[in-house]
């Protein structure tokens, strides 16, 4: 056997698949068949996110929707301004947001481009959200945070680590609905949990009496104005759907377990080399 084989091509010949039953002729024309093969599995991978979870309630029953939210576009390394009092080049859980978001994730049209902007791939999920709410101060958990939220204990890492941040959030316009990571707290408030968790509707502000801040992504997927009216609801992991929102981010659940699965083939072709 020639050396230098990919190590796919070493399995199926130690599987009894030869040679012979390749649509090639020569070892060089197998070994292109092999990579082929390798590259065609790696994009059917399809990420398994392990969620922990102590029910099997159903996200309808578990999370019902908040309907009829006056819903406002905000963006990564938006200035002050307006009916805007803080800018956000820094999120409440990330002091560094716009530099590990990768840039200014311009809310003009036409710098955009499939969701994304058009200067730069974004290291975060480009589909985010905001909601009223900050789990986190001085940093440490707030008293009410492991009464009031829902899946506190289930994925509580260590303290002040907020269990908030990165939480998935179905957004629903009309018939078509939109999924993304909760990555800030507002629109002007950090405290309502009465809102985000409980019955209450959202406190009367500047912007309308606003629930929900949602980025351009959220906005041109759904077709949003500046200012709209959305519903909303916390979903689990196993319940977001295939779309664009799992394709980017270092902290998007697919994303991870998409990286992590082609870290074990590719671990297993190298073991199969040896």
């Amino acid at each position: 056997m020639r050396k230098g084989f990919p190590a796919l091509a070493l399995a199926l010949l130690g599987t009894g698949v030869g040679m012979a039953q390749s649509p090639y002729e020569s070892a060089a024309d197998f070994a292109k068949y092999a990579r082929k093969l390798r590259e065609q599995a790696l994009l059917k991978v399809e990420p398994q996110v392990f969620v922990p979870t102590a029910s099997k309630t159903s996200t309808a029953t578990r999370y019902p929707w908040k309907a009829n939210i006056v819903t406002t576009v905000f963006w990564v390394g938006e200035q002050a301004g307006g009916n805007n009092p803080v800018p956000n080049y820094k999120s409440c859980w990330d002091a560094n947001w716009t530099s590990n978001y990768g840039g200014f994730d311009s809310p003009d049209p036409s710098s955009r481009r499939n969701y994304i902007p058009a200067s730069f791939t974004p290291r975060q999920n480009p589909f985010y959200c905001a909601l009223p709410y900050n789990d986190v101060t001085h940093g440490q958990f707030k008293p009410e945070a492991p009464l009031v939220i829902p899946w506190f204990r289930t994925v509580y890492t260590e303290p002040g680590r907020s269990v908030c941040k990165d939480r998935w959030v179905a957004i629903r316009k009309g018939s078509r609905i939109c999924y993304a990571q909760w990555e800030d707290c507002g629109p002007f408030r950090t405290d309502h949990f009465q809102y985000v968790f409980q019955n209450e509707r959202p406190k009367p502000n500047l912007n309308h009496g606003a629930g929900l801040d949602v980025s351009p992504a959220v906005r041109d997927y759904l077709g949003l104005g500046p200012t709209d009216v959305t519903d909303w609801q916390f979903v689990e992991v196993r319940d977001v759907p295939p779309g664009p929102w799992r394709s980017y981010g270092d902290n998007n659940h697919f994303v991870i377990a998409k990286r992590q699965a082609e870290a074990r083939l590719v671990q297993q072709s190298g073991a199969a080399s040896r």
